[in-house]
């Protein structure tokens, strides 16, 4: 029987896990766009939300849960894992969870390969993510790209030369704290003008909140669409945008900018072939992608080359990316 692969993503407020088996990654097979076609696919699926008081001990749990649920009697060949924080790649350990307390420093790999007796592979999310878009998504065409998630933070992972390429100590791909704006707002990593401070869900969200209160006289589309601003979200600004008033585009358009910009710096540095961009913000409308392309090429030599594509795998990429991972702990004996 061919060599079955365990998924895994343990995210900051939902968690997932995932069956397939090996033979049906080498015979070609990939998920579509959507996630309903792409979970079809998978030999078993299951998702759970993580409680607003969860700790790592409450995330185990859940997942202990779904994993048993999933292989129901059955033994997994190999284990690959995405975490949404930093991890030490080469030991497997988190280093801690921007979300949830309890996991600092916590030795992820080798407590799943004590529990399951078989090779673990941990990452951090952005990573496997840009790994599942690569292998399995909109990346698969190329061997160099940045896959960015672009929703309540912003962060990146990249693939050079067909392979994830995580830096010196793990940390490349932090796109969401390269400054565009040394003036500009405070972030939370205590710099000024950073692109997740500009261009994520919540800030988004704040800034407009604040320009609603300083400005009573604009937004008026806005406002009958959320008549409670505690209420509003980035879907919509992106709603009231798409409607024609004039305070979301214009919040929309400076997020749209600084991820833009963070882009074009990031292409000159490196020139990779394309940037695939994820995450609920993704989801803003055309006008959206529009700022972002223009302002990244605005920004790029216009020597260096990419493009600019929405990611193909939705909530699924970092567990299409956990079994790329997982792939390489079988043994060519199995294979």
């Amino acid at each position: 029987m061919s060599p079955l692969l365990l998924a895994l993503d343990f995210g900051g407020t939902k968690h997932a896990a995932a069956l397939v088996q090996l033979d049906a990654i080498q015979a070609g097979t990939r998920p579509s766009a959507t996630r309903p076609s792409a979970t079809a696919q998978w030999q078993a699926y299951q998702r759970a939300l993580s409680p607003s008081n969860a700790n790592a001990e409450v995330d185990l749990a859940i997942m202990r849960s779904l994993i048993q649920s999933l292989l129901n009697g059955a033994q997994p060949d190999a284990i690959g894992v995405s975490f949404g924080g930093p991890v030490d790649f080469t030991t497997g350990t988190v280093r801690l969870s921007h979300h949830v307390p309890g996991w600092e420093n916590l030795p992820l790999k080798q407590l799943l390969e004590t529990e399951w007796g078989v090779p673990v592979s941990v990452d951090n999310d952005a990573n496997v993510a840009a790994l599942g878009e690569h292998r399995f998504g909109a990346g698969r065409e190329t061997n160099s790209l940045m896959y960015i998630t672009v929703s309540t933070g912003v962060g990146g992972g990249w693939i050079l030369n067909n392979q994830p390429w995580r830096g010196a100590a793990g940390m490349a791909g932090e796109i969401g704290h390269t400054v565009v704006d040394p003036q500009g707002p405070l972030c939370l990593c205590g710099k000024r003008g950073c692109v997740e401070r500009l261009a994520s869900g919540p800030y988004m969200v704040q800034q407009l909140r604040d320009r609603l209160q300083q400005e009573p006289d604009r937004g008026e589309i806005l406002r009958s669409l959320v008549l409670d601003q505690t209420a509003l979200t980035a879907q919509h600004i992106s709603q009231a945008a798409a409607q024609g008033d004039a305070l979301a585009q214009e919040v929309l358009q400076q997020a749209a900018e600084a991820l833009g910009t963070g882009i074009g710096n990031a292409a000159n540095l490196i020139n990779p072939q394309c940037f695939i961009l994820g995450g609920g913000v993704t989801k803003a409308g055309e006008q959206w992608w529009q700022g972002v392309r223009q302002s990244a090429r605005q920004t790029a030599l216009p020597e260096v080359n990419f493009a600019i594509l929405p990611a193909e795998l939705g909530e699924d990429a970092p567990l299409w990316g956990a079994i790329a991972l997982a792939q390489p702990l079988i043994s060519p004996s199995a294979q």
